[in-house]
Parts: structure tokens; sequence; C-alpha cells
């Protein structure tokens, strides 16, 4: 394979495969990546010692007293820069995504694309954080609201989207005026060093402390270095729901603020009212898109009784031309799961679903021989379950989807609500009713209910996130960049008296 992508990116590598560039700081420690469409080594990162840490959290001390009070137009203007840059590298930086994580190469770019799309909004939002105004109940006085920035945001990011997810974060918090400390996940910490590489480029050239914009790399002992550091003041943690409940603790401990986007369960409702080219497209690729690896992945399928048969063999016939392999084949539809413990859990998913009495309408399994050497790629399955199966309630990081029958509209969004993930949803129909009724307060529970779309993906103009034990946080778009920032109410009084609130009076 040519990988005259990695040198693109600043990512050159020694004999050894050890990456050379700015995340090397000195430390005997590293995080080896290995590619899973292919197996092979692609570099090593050095971890961030403690001491380190203090060093990083030093510096972006530093760069925080210049950035804050840089005209909020002119940080937009950086990520404007950062915006081109990107499209420069778009191809390459595609490349190594789909390489390092294994998604489809059409997914890769697709990403990077999110990135400058975010740009380009962080860009308008330079321009736009506004306040309120407010009548005061004293004579001669105004008052309003102004937003100021926080200081150094934590970003934890997953390795599904290893560069898109630190984006929606740090291109809204830079142009709110923090600073950003980021811990990649160690499955793809190179996409994290190629993005800082790119971002380190243009600060270098507009003569700004590189400490606006740092990177940490190691396991979970790097990420708890943030969490427990009264230094940072917001933590935004992408992963598990079980690692976001240890975020919250230790964060909510020492009174910071996070912002969790955690674990998705989502389900798509089919209606007899549903066009089934909308329902087998939707279907099928929020299943199988970066081989289920996506928080918004479509994991149950909740058909009405009398649409049933025909959605199973409509689902069945798309299965079966999917093409499994390279994903950087523009070719192949579905590429590798992340590396063997994700296979592992997949096989474990398929086998606890036998035990429960599943049938399989696709049959599942481990893929091996020419192309397949890395040993994590899998063939998406399709299990039929009752409604109250355990498995389906459980979140698989994988490309297994249930399918299960209603008779009622309501039950079937009780069915959809009844998983303690709220994050994406889904309902295909073209009665306006059920549509309605599935936005509704008596309807989806989740942060993202979509009417003849998938789960899967979403617009960076509105606010991403999810309920229940997907966190609550909010990212990307709409007015999400408050989470970034504190508030503060302003007094001013422009009389020559001083008149107290509720009328009280305190003559001296």
């Amino acid at each position: 394979m040519n990988k005259n992508f990695l040198a693109e990116l600043g990512l050159k590598t020694d004999n050894n495969g050890t990456s050379t560039g700015l995340q090397e700081m000195g430390s005997d420690n590293y995080i080896e990546s290995y590619s899973p469409v292919d197996g092979e080594l692609i570099g090593r990162v050095s971890t961030t010692s403690k001491d380190q840490y203090e060093q990083v959290i030093s510096t972006a001390q530093s760069a925080f007293k210049t950035w804050r009070t840089t005209p909020a137009p002119l940080r937009g203007e950086i990520v404007r820069q950062y915006g081109d840059a990107l499209r420069k590298h778009k191809d390459a930086l595609g490349r190594l995504v789909s390489y390092e994580m294994g998604k489809s190469l059409q997914e890769g770019w697709g990403e990077v694309q999110e990135m400058i799309d975010i740009c380009d909004f962080a860009v308008g939002l330079s321009r736009q954080l506004y306040g309120l105004t407010m009548h005061s109940e004293r004579p001669n006085h105004r008052m309003y609201e102004q937003w100021h920035p926080m200081g150094i945001v934590g970003i934890i990011s997953a390795f599904n989207f290893p560069v898109a997810v630190w984006s929606w974060n740090s291109m809204i918090a830079l142009v709110c005026g923090d600073v950003c400390v980021w811990k990649p996940s160690e499955k793809a910490p190179m996409c994290g060093v190629a993005c800082q590489n790119i971002l380190h480029e243009v600060l270098k050239a507009n003569d700004l402390p590189e400490g606006i914009s740092c990177l940490v790399n190691g396991d979970y002992k790097v990420g708890e270095f943030m969490t427990k550091d009264g230094r940072v003041p917001l933590i935004s943690a992408t992963g598990s729901t079980r690692m976001g409940k240890i975020v919250a603790a230790e964060v909510g401990a020492r009174l910071g603020k996070s912002l969790l986007e955690l674990g998705g369960n989502n389900a798509m409702i089919v209606t007899p009212d549903a066009d089934l080219k909308l329902v087998l497209t939707g279907a099928c690729f929020g299943a199988v898109g970066t081989c289920g690896q996506r928080c918004t992945s479509t994991r149950r399928l909740i058909v009405h009784e009398s649409m049933y048969d025909q959605v199973r063999d409509g689902l069945k016939s798309a299965y079966s031309q999917l093409v499994i392999g390279d994903p950087l084949d523009t070719k192949n539809h579905v590429g590798p799961l992340i590396d063997q413990d994700a296979v592992k859990m997949y096989e474990d998913a398929i086998e606890g679903i036998r035990k429960e009495g599943g049938n399989f309408v696709v049959e599942g399994g481990r893929l091996e021989g020419k192309g397949y050497e890395s040993g994590c790629y899998v063939k998406p399955c399709i299990a039929e379950v009752q409604p109250d199966s355990k498995m389906a309630a459980h979140e698989t990081f994988a490309p297994i989807m249930y399918m299960m029958k209603y008779s009622t509209l309501e039950e079937a969004i009780e069915i959809q609500n009844s998983v303690p993930q709220g994050l994406s949803s889904a309902i295909m129909t073209t009665n306006l009713r059920e549509s309605e009724l599935f936005l509704s307060a008596a309807g989806s529970d989740c942060g993202i209910a979509n009417v003849n779309i998938g789960t899967s993906g979403a617009e960076i103009g509105g606010a991403f996130g999810g309920e229940k034990e997907t966190g609550g946080g909010r990212e990307s778009g709409s007015d999400s960049w408050k989470a970034y920032m504190r508030r503060q109410t302003n007094t001013i009084n422009y009389s020559t008296e001083l008149p107290l609130a509720q009328g009280i009076e305190f003559n001296l």
C-alpha cells in the first residue's frame, strides 16, 4: 500500500516505526498503532508522563492569557485558516483516518469534511457570541449578560471518530477564547498527531503560542490527569457509558463541568406507511457503516408486523450484496473492526444471542483468509429477537442489528425508549400523524429524533448529543457553544443614587 499520506501529514517514521514530530516529548514509553486494515505497524507515539503533563498545562495556561483577550473575530480567523489547511490535506488525512481506524475511505474523507464544516460554522459563530439585555427594576440602571472563556478545555476522544469529534469541541472552544488539551484515543493516536501538526503550522504562521492547542497521549491514566485537575474547568469526553460515569464522578467531585457523549442503542421504527426503499437504505447503512462502530449506528429495527417479512427479506438481499475488505478500496462497503478486542466482543454477543434463543436472518462470524490477515474483519449480521431481549438492550460496538415486531405505534415507541441509552432514533413513515407523535413529548426520548432518514450521522448545524446514559452533553451546532464559556451578569448604575433591589432602604 502506498503510504505517502503519512509523510504529507508530518508522520515520517524510522525503521522501527517510530513517528517523529510534535508528539515526541522524551518519554521512554510508547503507544504502538497497528492498522486494523492489514495489521501493519503505522508508528509509535510517546506517552505523556505526569511531569510532561504539568509542562503541557503550564504552556496552555500561559497561552490562555493571550488567547482570551484576542478579539473573537480574530480567533475565528485562525480557525478559518485551519479549515483551509484541512482542505489542502483532506485526501491525506482522510486516508489516515481510514487506515488507522478502519472505516471506509469515503467515510474517512467525510470525517475530514465534517472538520472543515465545523471550522466554517465556528468562523461565523465568532461574530455571534451573543448575550442578553434586560430591564432593571431600579431606575437609571441597566443589566446585561455576557459570556467569557472558561480557560483550558480538556478533550478526551474515542477511536471511532478520531478527528471529527475533537474538532467539534476544539474549533468551538477556540473561537470562544478557550485553549484545548486533547487526549486522542490510544487506538488512533496518529490521527491526533496529524491534526496537531496541521494546526501547529497555522499557529506558527500567525505568531501565536502553540499552547493554544496541546496534545497528550496515553491510556486512561493520562485522561485521569485531566479529570482530576482543577485547572481544567471543562472536560469533554466521548466514549462508553462506563467511562463517562467515572469521568462525571471525578470531575463532579471537584465541582468542574463535564460534557459527556456516551453510548447509543439506536432504534429505527418502521410503520406500515413507510417507503421501503428508504427503510432498506437507511437501516443497512446505519447498521454496517463504520462496521457498526458509530455511537449512532442502528442497533434495533422495530418493524410493524404487517411489514415485517417484507423488510426482513429486503435486508437479507441487501446484506448479501455487501463487499467486505480493505476500506481504502472504494469498491468495498465494510472495513474491519478496530482490533481483536472488538472482535471478541462481537463474537461474545453472537453467542449471547444464540443462548437467548435469537434467530439469525443473516449469519455473522469472523472472516479469515486472503485480505483478512489482520484478524479484524467480521460479517455484519441480523438477529430476530423479542422486544424484551437483554442482548438488544446492551450496546455492542459491532455490526449486529436486532429485528423485532410491534403492533401499535405506542408499543413501538415504548420498545424504543426501554433501553438505558438515549442518543439517536428514527421513524420511517409517510403518515404525518405518526411522525408528529414520534417527535412529541410522548414520543422518542432521544437527543436526536429523525423522520425518514436513518439514525446514523448528524449535521454540524444542530446540537449533537443524547439523554439518559448517553450523558446529556451537546456538541457542535446550535447554541452548544455556551458549554465552553462562563456566563456573567452585569448591572450598571448610571445615576447619582444607589437604590437597592426590592425597595430595601439602608440609610447612613
